[in-house]
């Protein structure tokens, strides 16, 4: 008698029959530094997904700044939202393309797990202060490894590790997958961004540069449809991912003009240099008093991991508010009563 094929085992053929031939087939995954024994339900793709949505360090994602540090009000982007933004689109191109969806939307919502208290303001007070180049690319594999649940790590496969660690625009992804996330990224933060900004009365859509609108579009719904629309008519039939020439032209000068009027601007960096201040004060506070950490970072020291190493892994998992509530317990007097 013929052995019946597990829910898994029928999704891992009917993948062969509908993906792209450039699409990463879960059944010849890398596989895992842990082998597992397989899901007779999911593919490891989808295990992969599902352990970094239910992560403490994914849900950490939403009191993480994306770009407004402390803003007032409930609609601007927190890191969590931001990452679901890139999921959606990610996912979009990903099945226009007829590549894998599980592992893009596995990458797509572990990419920034490794990002620190503060956005980017967060990588550089740790850089300052550490001495050493922190990356939260290259954290959020140490995240996923290392550190998650209680220093066991989430075990994922190999080319969702690479997702994560190469999702920065500069880098290379090894699967297509992978290099979906890295541009869908991009799209999301510069549309997403620019929307946040003329919300906090910053930017203005008839304030941004005509020929660049011109060409992605007059609004953030238009932008986003342009740029997924262009990624898709350019990359059909390709093992990489790839805008037309004038999109991605239009793109580069529009985070240009980004960086000018709303990464660099007052209203906006005001609040980064107390921010920055306080992750180095937080670093120097447990270099001195390394031994109230958490036992799971303390129990990472080795010949390759230094204290200090340990204390930006563990400021680095902080949210923004716990690093600020942080901050006030040690350094800030309390009222107290004797009596």
């Amino acid at each position: 008698m013929e052995k019946q094929l597990t829910i898994r085992e029928m999704y891992e053929q009917s993948e062969h029959k509908l993906l792209s031939r450039y699409a990463s087939f879960s059944d010849e995954s890398r596989g895992r530094d842990v082998p597992e024994e397989e899901s007779d339900l999911r593919t490891v793709y989808q295990r992969d997904r599902d352990r970094v949505l239910h992560s403490k360090s994914f849900r950490r994602l939403k009191h993480k700044t994306q770009v407004f540090l402390a803003p007032y009000g409930d609609h601007y982007r927190t890191r969590l939202t931001h990452t679901l933004e890139v999921s959606q689109i990610a996912r979009t191109i990903a099945k226009a393309l007829r590549c894998n969806e599980e592992l893009t939307e596995a990458i797509a919502l572990a990419h920034d797990i490794g990002h620190t208290p503060f956005g980017h303001v967060g990588e550089r007070a740790l850089t300052k202060a550490s001495g050493k180049s922190f990356s939260h690319n290259e954290h959020g594999v140490r995240v996923v490894e290392k550190i998650e649940n209680a220093g066991k790590g989430l075990n994922l496969t190999w080319e969702v590790r690479d997702g994560i660690l190469n999702h920065k625009t500069s880098l290379k992804p090894s699967t297509i997958e992978g290099d979906i996330v890295r541009v869908s990224d991009k799209i999301a933060y510069i549309s997403h961004d620019i929307d946040d900004g003329i919300r906090a009365g910053v930017l203005s859509e008839e304030g941004l540069p005509a020929e660049l609108t011109a060409v992605l579009g007059h609004s953030t719904r238009e932008r986003i449809n342009k740029m997924i629309t262009d990624v898709v008519e350019n990359s059909g039939d390709s093992e990489r991912i790839k805008m037309s020439d004038t999109c991605w032209n239009a793109l580069i000068e529009l985070r240009k003009y980004m960086f000018d009027t709303l990464y660099t601007n007052e209203v906006v960096k005001q609040e980064e240099t107390k921010a920055f201040k306080i992750i180095e004060i937080l670093y120097a506070y447990y270099m001195e008093h390394i031994n109230l950490l958490p036992e799971e970072f303390l129990n990472m020291e080795s010949e390759s991991t230094s204290i200090s190493d340990i204390v930006c892994y563990y400021i680095a998992g902080m949210t923004d508010n716990y690093a600020v509530e942080n901050f006030q317990n040690i350094y800030i007097p309390r009222s107290w009563n004797v009596y």
